[in-house]
């Protein structure tokens, strides 16, 4: 730029050198010099002194100008550097707050997420609560129903002791009249006696000698034999009291305690997994997941507890929702007890207090979507039942299903506090309700019931610390 203006500037220069040579050389020929001509050329030099003092003013200012132009293409440079490094700064200025709010977003739905599941505790606790106060009033009521039953039955047992008081003191004179009847015969029939029979009075003249004897003498009528053959009437009291004591127990009488009938002897249940502790990495995945939307789903397995809460049995996730089926219990929760979750937040809390003893034990949970039904069976004893639970709901399919820990997105987001911890073998899923015969045949080792959709075998990852066992008999395994 610098160059492009100094050209003209030097075209100039040189124009105006050439054009003073001329005149000079016009004022150098005396022939043509005239006064006219020296006018004309004084007013020429004042015109060139005055253009020459323009140019040189034009030029001074261009010169100043390009000191100008060339500091303000400097400061433009500069300015285009600042505001590079400005741009470079708001750039990642932006970038970390991107990253700030993506942190406080995940940190909102983790919170949101800890929230429900905290209000759903809460209302669990609630239901809990309220299901208990009312158990507690039933109890109570039963209680007092049980001793207006109990001081009822001892009215009736002091009664029923009176009137057989009394009927005795009826047997011994009716016993004692006997006698006397049979003396008075003896006398009068001599010889009938020595026959060995005797002769029958008649009702005439057991009339007169009492009120009771007529009776007494139709009754040894029809049943001589038997008075025969009865020894005394202290037998027959005997026998009455024992009869009493069987079918009416005392106040401080209480009935034979309901031994547990354990599953016995169990063999042939595949491999054993074995949780050994609340790690967050203890976890299986089995896959494929469920194909299929699922109306109707039965969960069995042999389980052995190795901590005072249950944990997470099995859980099934999707995009939509984390919580699609989930059998889990915290040691937030009451000892035993687990939410049989469908769709959350909506659960059922099951009580399997049974499996707190350490020992084996076979449950089945099994739920459709017809009227919401669903039962709990523990060693093949159904013990809990209700219905209106999901009632018309699909489980949909493409989700992840994992057991021993509890999805917050799927396939991860797990929480100690949720790990099962414990043993699980024989377990299987169908995607309809098991009839009682076939729980019944799962629990006792006879045959698994066909249409299984997921079993053990369909596991794909073993996560953890979580060993595989195999073990002839379950109560074999460490």
């Amino acid at each position: 730029m610098g160059c492009l203006k100094k050209k003209p500037l030097s075209f100039l220069l040189i124009f105006v050198s050439i054009h003073a040579h001329g005149t000079l050389l016009q004022e150098a020929d005396p022939a043509r010099q005239r006064k006219p001509f020296f006018e004309r050329l004084r007013r020429l030099e004042e015109q060139f002194q005055r253009f020459q003092q323009v140019t040189l003013t034009h030029l001074q200012d261009i010169a100043n100008n390009y000191n100008v132009y060339s500091n303000v293409d400097a400061r433009f440079q500069s300015l285009a550097e600042e505001s590079q490094a400005i741009t470079l700064a708001v750039n990642q200025s932006q970038a970390a707050i991107r990253e700030d709010v993506a942190h406080l977003k995940t940190w909102f739905r983790k919170s949101q997420r800890r929230s429900q599941k905290v209000d759903v505790q809460l209302q669990a606790l609630n239901l809990s609560l309220s299901t208990k106060n009312r158990q507690w009033v039933e109890e109570e009521k039963e209680k007092k129903a049980q001793r207006e039953a109990t001081a009822s039955l001892a009215l009736s047992i002091s009664s029923l002791r009176d009137v057989l008081t009394g009927l005795t003191q009826q047997v011994h004179s009716q016993d004692a009249r006997l006698s006397a009847l049979e003396g008075q015969l003896q006398r009068t029939s001599p010889g009938t006696e020595a026959l060995g029979l005797t002769t029958a009075p008649n009702p005439t003249q057991l009339s007169q000698q009492g009120p009771g004897s007529l009776q007494l003498w139709r009754n040894s009528q029809t049943s001589r034999s038997s008075l025969h053959d009865r020894s005394s009437p202290q037998d027959f009291t005997g026998h009455v009291q024992k009869t009493q004591k069987f079918q009416a127990p005392g106040r401080h009488q209480s009935a034979l305690p309901r031994t547990h009938q354990g599953p016995g002897n169990s063999c042939s249940s595949g491999p054993v997994l074995i949780f050994p502790n609340a790690s967050t990495e203890n976890a299986i995945f089995l896959s494929p997941g469920f194909l299929t939307p699922l109306r109707a789903l039965s969960f069995c397995s042999w389980v052995r507890m190795a901590s005072r809460h249950l944990g997470t049995l099995l859980s099934y996730a999707t995009k939509d929702n984390d919580n699609k089926l989930v059998l889990h219990g915290r040691d937030s929760l009451v000892p035993g007890s687990i939410h049989f979750v469908i769709g959350d937040p909506v659960f059922r809390e099951l009580s399997l207090r049974p499996l707190l003893d350490g020992q084996w034990h076979h449950i089945c949970i099994i739920w459709t979507s017809t009227e919401g039904k669903y039962w709990l069976h523990i060693d093949r004893r159904i013990v809990a039942t209700g219905s209106g639970f999901r009632e018309g709901y699909e489980i949909p399919p493409g989700g992840s299903l994992v057991l021993g820990q509890e999805q917050d997105t799927v396939g991860g987001g797990f929480d100690s506090s949720e790990a099962f911890v414990g043993s699980i073998s024989g377990l299987a899923i169908w995607d309809r309700a098991l009839v009682p015969r076939e729980v019944a045949n799962l629990a006792t080792g006879k045959e698994l019931p066909a249409g299984a959709i997921l079993t053990l075998t369909n596991t794909t990852s073993v996560g953890g610390f979580v060993q595989r066992a195999r073990c002839t008999c379950l109560e074999q395994c460490p």
